[in-house]
Order: C-alpha cells, then structure tokens, then sequence
C-alpha cells in the first residue's frame, strides 16, 4: 500500500510528520491492505493563519484494486485529529464497501 501525501500552502510538510502519520494510517487500515493499492492524503488549513474552530482538513481517497476509489472527509482543531478521524472514516466505508462485495 503506498501513501501519498499532499499539503496546501498553509502547512508545512515534512518527513517526520509523514513517517508519523504513514504509520497510524497503515496500522489502522492494516485489514484492508491486501485490496488497497494507493492512498492519497490531502491535508489543508482552511482558513489559513486566521483561528477558528474546526478548520483543519483531511481528505483521504483510498483507490482500491479493481474498484472504484473511496474518499472521506473530516474537520477538526489539528491536523493530527483530523488524520484520525478521517482514518476512522475511512475504515467503516471500507466495511461497507467492502461488505457488499462478501454477500454476492
């Protein structure tokens, strides 16, 4: 599973932030790893240098193996929580998903 990661230019990426968040995202999806090939991490500050609640984002479309790619979003005070709960999401859309194809 590769991940890749993308940042607009009101964060800073680096590789210790990458090395970090790559280890959460695969320990987390470890299950679905046999059916994803790739997934893209989009990170944003949503307003920029302005403080508001919520406005850290986190985009994750993981592109699965014969299928469609599954994308979720998730808003949150830091960008390591809204790495988590996009994670989170991600992993019961992937239980859907992928639910249905096991009933066929």
């Amino acid at each position: 599973m590769q991940i890749q990661f993308h940042t607009d230019h009101n964060i800073v990426g680096n590789e210790r932030q990458n090395a970090y968040f790559t280890t959460t995202i695969t320990e987390a999806l470890s299950r679905f790893s046999i059916h994803i090939t790739r997934l893209e991490v989009h990170l944003a500050d949503e307003n920029g240098a302005k403080e508001r609640k919520n406005d850290q984002r986190c985009m994750i479309e993981a592109r699965l193996e014969g299928m469609q790619p599954v994308a979720v979003t998730n808003h949150a005070d830091s960008i390591e929580k809204a790495v988590k709960g996009a994670t989170e999401k991600l992993k019961a859309a992937l239980d859907t998903v992928l639910g249905k194809l096991k009933t066929f």
